[in-house]
């Protein structure tokens, strides 16, 4: 495994490059510590899975790069999809993002470049957010796809926050080539996570 300093000026290139070699990497985040990959590389999300040793049952939350992007993958303010948020959707997400809400919203269907199965959830529905953290926005902009990604963890433990833990936990899993060491984090909560689908607005989390 490779561990690329956050300063250093090659960082967003080579992660933009290990992100389309189907691979995933580690970088921080405006939270946590995450697993990225390319939300329409099925083998790579995939191996999100493997790491993490996540039930293939719970779909992952997807980066994106601006609220157009979000409009690619999602229904925002169609009224059929709305419910309780019918023509306010756009304004929650313009208040909230970027920043730390992650919102629930139905999953539109893409021909050209579909997204992994594992992120749309049974009821046809994405989990989308735009973060607050410059590095992870530069790479958004770079790669101009969105990431699936969720915290650097096996599933059902802590999500981990200093950069030696996350290398002696994950680095000889073979499933992840590259960390973005941006040093030892903060502990810090993760995501709200706002269903924006239902009949009312909805916290999950």
């Amino acid at each position: 495994m490779k561990a690329v300093k956050i300063s250093d000026k090659k960082a967003i290139d080579i992660a933009a490059e290990t992100i389309q070699r189907d691979c995933v990497i580690i970088c921080p985040t405006d939270t946590v510590y995450g697993f990225l990959a390319d939300a329409s590389n099925k083998k790579a999300v995939d191996k999100i899975f493997k790491i993490k040793k996540r039930a293939k049952s719970k779909p992952l939350p997807v980066f994106v790069r601006d609220i157009k992007m979000a409009k690619k993958l999602a229904f925002i303010d169609e009224p059929a999809f709305a419910k309780a948020t019918a023509g306010k959707q756009e304004k929650i997400l313009k208040k909230y993002w970027p920043g730390k809400y992650t919102f629930v919203l139905k999953a539109k269907k893409i021909e050209a470049r579909p997204l992994s199965n594992l992120i749309i959830g049974k009821n046809g529905t994405i989990a989308l957010r735009i973060p607050k953290y410059k590095f992870l926005n530069d790479l958004l902009k770079k790669i101009n796809k969105p990431l699936a990604q969720t915290s650097v963890n096996i599933s059902g433990q802590p999500a981990l926050t200093k950069i030696g833990d996350i290398i002696e936990k994950f680095a000889r899993t073979g499933l992840t080539i590259l960390i973005i060491d941006g040093g030892d984090l903060p502990k810090s909560k993760p995501s709200k996570i706002i269903d924006l689908t239902s009949d009312y607005l909805t916290r999950l989390r």
